[in-house]
């Protein structure tokens, strides 16, 4: 591997054009988050422009796969809220396990398993990958997360924006009666669906988490947690990102943050003008996070259908300019394919060895 992600631009941009393009579609290639409509418009396998992902375009942009979210926004943390939530969440992930099939020259299967996405990979198919948005989705109940992992899910994502009855949120709501900090961190509840989560092969996600809540989880969990759609705070002061000392815990604990395609957390505004970035500003959090910890401890998602979407990637069929600017920097096919999935798939691997030692099937 390259010692130096800062190497010099090409100089035959023809010659790297075509390189990126036959490098990506030889990669294994993994977007950590991708959004879903709701309510479902069964659109999954039509190319359309409601849709920054859909199947035709993954296909279309030599993408493998994809982690697709049930997210569920926060509400009030109350017995109806949790009700609500935990109804939603598991309607949209039986939307996601229906993307699979062969409609309009694009076949998909959905993978639980690290095993079924490399078997997808290797048949030359999609690989559709659930995941949950949100802790909120499973209320109060700890029952919930089986039922997740039993459709297929491979991740839940502790918080989203406010603060719900497992941990405090990076971003609190006050409109929802949210102090700054609700519980210091996890909660009591949160520390048992952490390890519900490692006994069932579900990864911790911590984007989204108070810093509290995230260095909490980091101890908490027997498996590295992963950060499925976060950025640099050294180089965009949001508190949705990740600072120095929370990119060290990661890299202590084996984790991977997943650099993700949204504007707001990638650069600070320039005064009054429209908040905008593009891939030269993605790959600069790549750069930092390869220099602090390492190759191993990053990843790419694009946040696609959530809000993630920047000027030379604006859906599925454009990931070939990540790869042509990762190529740009200087680095070699290795760092791009763990950057690509192989980082996140490592973790994969071990919430389903964890889940196997503590008698799971994953």
């Amino acid at each position: 591997m390259t010692s130096s992600p800062q190497a010099q631009p090409s100089q035959n941009p023809a010659l790297s054009s075509s390189s990126a393009e036959a490098l990506h579609r030889a990669l294994f290639t993994l977007d950590s988050h991708i959004d879903i409509p709701w309510p479902d418009q069964g659109d999954a396998f039509e190319e359309t422009d409601a849709r920054r992902v859909d199947l035709p375009k993954m296909q279309k942009g030599g993408m493998s796969a994809g982690c697709f979210v049930a997210y569920i926004g926060q509400a009030k943390v109350d017995a109806e809220g949790h009700a609500q939530a935990q109804a939603q969440c598991l309607a949209m992930l039986d939307v996601i396990n229906n993307m699979q099939g062969t409609h309009n020259g694009v076949t998909a299967r959905v993978c639980s398993t690290v095993a079924e996405i490399n078997a997808a990979h290797e048949a030359g198919v999609l690989a559709v990958i659930p995941a949950v948005e949100n802790g909120y989705a499973m209320g109060d109940d700890l029952a919930l997360l089986a039922q997740f992992r039993a459709k297929g899910a491979r991740y839940v994502t502790l918080t989203h924006n406010g603060h719900n009855a497992l941990a405090d949120a990076a971003v609190h709501r006050p409109s929802l009666g949210d102090k700054p900090e609700n519980h210091g961190g996890l909660s009591a509840l949160g520390r048992e669906a952490v390890q519900e989560m490692n006994r069932l092969g579900l990864l911790v996600d911590v984007s989204h988490a108070s810093k509290k809540t995230m260095m909490q989880a980091v101890a908490a969990s027997a498996v590295p947690v992963v950060a499925s759609h976060s950025c640099v705070r050294t180089l965009c002061d949001h508190p949705r990102n990740l600072d120095d000392e929370q990119l060290d815990a990661l890299k202590e604990s084996g984790g991977v943050i997943q650099i993700t395609a949204m504007p707001a957390f990638l650069k600070p505004r320039d005064g009054d003008a429209p908040r905008s970035a593009g891939v030269s500003d993605f790959v600069d959090h790549i750069d930092y996070v390869v220099r602090r910890i390492g190759a191993e401890h990053v990843g790419i998602s694009s946040d696609f259908d959530g809000g993630g979407a920047l000027a030379d990637w604006q859906n599925a069929t454009q990931g070939v300019n990540v790869t042509a600017e990762l190529l740009r920097r200087g680095y070699d096919a290795g760092e791009i394919a763990a950057f690509w999935g192989g980082n996140f798939m490592r973790l994969l691997a071990r919430a389903e060895a964890v889940a196997e030692q503590r008698g799971t099937i994953g």
